[in-house]
């Protein structure tokens, strides 16, 4: 049976429906940058996302060629994520999706090195005959954050980020939004085939301590 990272790392991807504080480690990715509204037909967005799962693919099907991955195992492709934010702006304004800035990204296994990344990038691209130049291979440490399970359309995720943000206050924490830490989301639920309100998306914020922890005296 394919290696599930959704199901080995449950709590990094089936998050509560209530705010929780947790500790994400260091995570490779495969990512393409952009700008501009993600709903926009054959914009940016979309041709990222293309590109993602391209090389993604051609990744895990990889034993079916003569280039051998080093520890490679099968796994199930997780889901798409995405990192979001604006320019002036702590967390997200979505009535302004023209302005969003974006990192889109997939989650790699652990074995998958740069080397492997750039066959992948060499050879998606020569096979499907599509420029692949715009992937990255980054790793992110996010360390602490909040997260939280949103259900519904992504219009009504500032509901959510209030819970979050509620959480936070009441219990010593506050967002910790810069250039290195995002607003943060893993896309559960394709939106081409589910119900806008059973929709599923992790939102998760990067934190920092507002009060001490408690010492033993």
């Amino acid at each position: 049976m394919a290696f599930d990272l959704k199901k080995e790392y449950k709590e990094f991807y089936m998050a509560k429906k209530k705010p929780e504080i947790i500790e994400v480690p260091k995570t490779n990715y495969i990512a393409v940058r952009g700008r501009g509204n993600p709903n926009e037909e054959n914009g940016a967005y979309k041709k990222a996302i293309g590109i993602l799962y391209l090389i993604a693919y051609t990744l895990k099907m990889s034993y079916k060629t003569d280039y051998r991955i080093e520890g490679f195992f099968d796994y199930v492709v997780p889901p798409l994520e995405g990192f979001w934010w604006q320019e002036g702006i702590a967390g997200v304004d979505y009535s302004d999706k023209d302005s969003f800035c974006w990192i889109s990204v997939l989650r790699l296994p652990d074995f998958i090195t740069q080397k492997d990344f750039e066959w992948a990038v060499e050879t998606a691209s020569k096979k499907k005959k599509m420029d692949c130049s715009a992937a990255e291979f980054i790793t992110i440490e996010e360390g602490l954050c909040v997260q939280i399970m949103h259900i519904g359309s992504y219009d009504s995720e500032p509901e959510s980020v209030a819970i979050m943000d509620r959480f936070l206050a009441e219990n010593g924490y506050e967002n910790d939004f810069n250039a290195a830490r995002l607003h943060h989301e893993i896309y559960l639920s394709d939106a081409r085939r589910v119900d806008a309100e059973k929709l599923r998306t992790v939102i998760r914020h990067p934190v920092k301590r507002t009060v001490p922890y408690n010492t033993p005296e």
